[in-house]
C-alpha cells in the first residue's frame, strides 16, 4: 500500500504545483504583465532547480526519501503562501523558484520509493503508478484552478491550492514512510561526477532515448498550438487535438503492466521512437482536424508509455547508491529541453515554416531508435562492472 499512498500524496501535492503554474501566469497577466514576463516566470520553474538537481540526487541516494519529501513539500507550501501573503509580481519570481526548487526535491524522492519497493521487475508497474498519479493531477489541476480563480479571485485561489499541499505534508508528518535502503556502492571512495554516470555505455544509451522523447513531447506541445493557428483553427479545436495527445498518454499508462508481461522495455522504447517519428513526419501534411486528431492520438501512444519503462531502466542500470544521483542527470536533460525548445524552434519556425521542424525531430527520433536497437545487440559486450556494482 505504501506505493499507492504516495501515489494519492503525489497527485495532491501536483495540483498545488500544477494549479500554481496556471494561476501565477493569468495573476500576472492581471496585474499587467508582458507575454515575455509571463514566459520569464514560467522558465524559472525548470530553471531553478538545474542549479541543485543532481546534487539532490546524490542527497536522496545518501539520506533516504523521507526527509526530501518533507523538504520538498514544505517548499511548495511555501511558495503558495508568498503568492497568497505578497500578490506581487516580483513575488512571484520567488514563487516559482521555490515551487520548482521544492517540487523537484519531493520528485526525487517519490521516484526512489518507486525505484526501490518491491523486486527488480516489478519497477516499471511501480512508475507506471506513478506516471498515472502525475498524468491525473495534470489533467484536473488547471479546471479546478480556473474555477477557483472565477469563484474566488487570484488572491484566494493561491490559499486554496495550498491546502492540498498541506494535506500532503500533514500525511508525511504523521507517517514515516518506509522504502528499502539502497546498498552503498563498492567503489564510492572519491568525488563522485557525471562523466562517471555517463561514462557507462547502457547508461548513457538510457538517457539519450531519454533525451530525444522528451524533446519530441515537448516540441509537440510547443509547435501544435502555433501550427494549428497558422492553418486558422480555432482555439478550442486546438486544444481537442491536444486533449486527444492526453488522453492517448493516460489510456497507455493505464495499459502498460498488461503491454510490459509481453514485450521488453527496449523494445517498446525503439517501438515507441519509430512510431513517433513517422506521426512527426506526417503531422505537417495534414490540414483536416479529424485526422490531426488522430495523429495526436497516435503521438500520445508512442510518447506516453515511455517514461515508466525509462524510470525502471535507470534504475536497473545505475551504480549501486547512485540511483537518484541518475535521475538528476536525466531531470536536468529535460529542463534543458523545456527551457531550449521553445526559443531554438521558436526561432526555427520563425525563419523556415513548421514543416522542417516537425520533419527534423522525426528524423532525429528514427535516428535515435536506430542508435538504441544497434547499441542493444552490443550489449552483451558492453557493460565489463562487477556485477555486484548493479542492483
Amino acid at each position: 500500500m505504501t506505493l499507492y499512498l504516495i501515489a494519492l500524496l503525489t497527485i495532491l501535492l501536483h495540483l498545488t504545483y500544477a494549479g500554481m503554474r496556471m494561476l501565477m501566469s493569468l495573476y500576472a497577466l492581471e496585474l499587467g504583465a508582458t507575454a515575455f514576463t509571463v514566459g520569464l516566470l514560467m522558465s524559472v520553474l525548470a530553471a531553478a532547480p538545474m542549479l541543485f538537481v543532481v546534487s539532490w540526487g546524490r542527497y536522496v541516494d545518501r539520506v533516504g526519501v523521507q526527509r526530501p519529501m518533507l523538504l520538498g513539500t514544505v517548499g511548495v507550501l511555501t511558495a503558495a503562501l508568498c503568492g497568497f501573503a505578497v500578490p506581487r509580481l516580483e513575488m512571484f519570481f520567488v514563487s516559482s523558484a521555490l515551487a520548482g526548487l521544492g517540487f523537484i526535491l519531493y520528485h526525487l524522492a517519490v521516484n526512489q520509493i518507486a525505484g526501490l519497493l518491491g523486486r527488480p521487475e516489478d519497477r516499471t508497474r511501480n512508475f507506471t503508478v506513478l506516471a498515472l498519479a502525475f498524468s491525473t493531477s495534470t489533467f484536473i489541476a488547471p479546471i479546478i484552478t480556473g474555477y477557483a480563480i472565477e469563484w474566488l479571485g487570484h488572491r484566494a485561489t493561491f490559499l486554496f491550492l495550498s491546502g492540498t499541499s498541506l494535506i500532503t505534508l500533514a500525511t508525511l508528518l504523521l507517517k514515516t514512510v518506509n522504502v528499502p535502503r539502497q546498498r552503498l556502492a563498492m567503489r564510492a571512495t572519491g568525488r563522485k561526477s557525471i562523466r562517471d554516470l555517463l561514462g557507462i555505455p547502457v547508461l548513457l544509451r538510457v538517457l539519450v532515448v531519454s533525451g530525444l522523447l522528451s524533446m519530441a513531447w515537448d516540441l509537440f506541445s510547443f509547435v501544435m498550438p502555433i501550427h494549428g493557428s497558422r492553418l486558422g483553427l480555432p482555439a478550442s479545436t486546438i486544444g481537442l487535438v491536444l486533449g486527444c495527445f492526453g488522453s492517448a498518454i493516460f489510456v497507455v499508462r493505464l495499459l502498460l503492466p498488461f503491454i510490459i508481461h509481453r514485450l521488453s522495455e527496449w523494445k517498446i522504447l525503439i517501438g515507441a521512437m519509430f512510431l513517433a517519428g513517422g506521426t512527426l513526419a506526417v503531422f505537417p501534411l495534414v490540414k483536416d482536424v479529424s485526422v490531426l486528431m488522430v495523429l495526436s492520438f497516435v503521438l500520445g501512444v508512442g510518447l506516453g508509455g515511455t517514461q515508466p519503462m525509462i524510470m525502471a531502466l535507470l534504475y536497473d542500470t545505475a551504480p549501486a547508491g547512485r540511483a537518484s544521483e541518475a535521475v538528476g542527470v536525466r531531470t536536468l536533460l529535460l529542463n534543458f529541453s523545456q527551457a531550449g525548445i521553445p526559443l531554438v524552434f521558436g526561432a526555427l519556425g520563425a525563419a523556415l515554416g513548421m514543416a522542417p521542424i516537425f520533419w527534423s525531430m522525426g528524423v532525429a527520433l528514427w535516428v535515435g531508435g536506430w542508435y538504441a536497437r544497434h547499441q542493444k545487440q552490443t550489449a552483451g559486450h558492453e557493460n565489463t562492472r562487477p556485477s555486484s556494482e548493479i542492483r
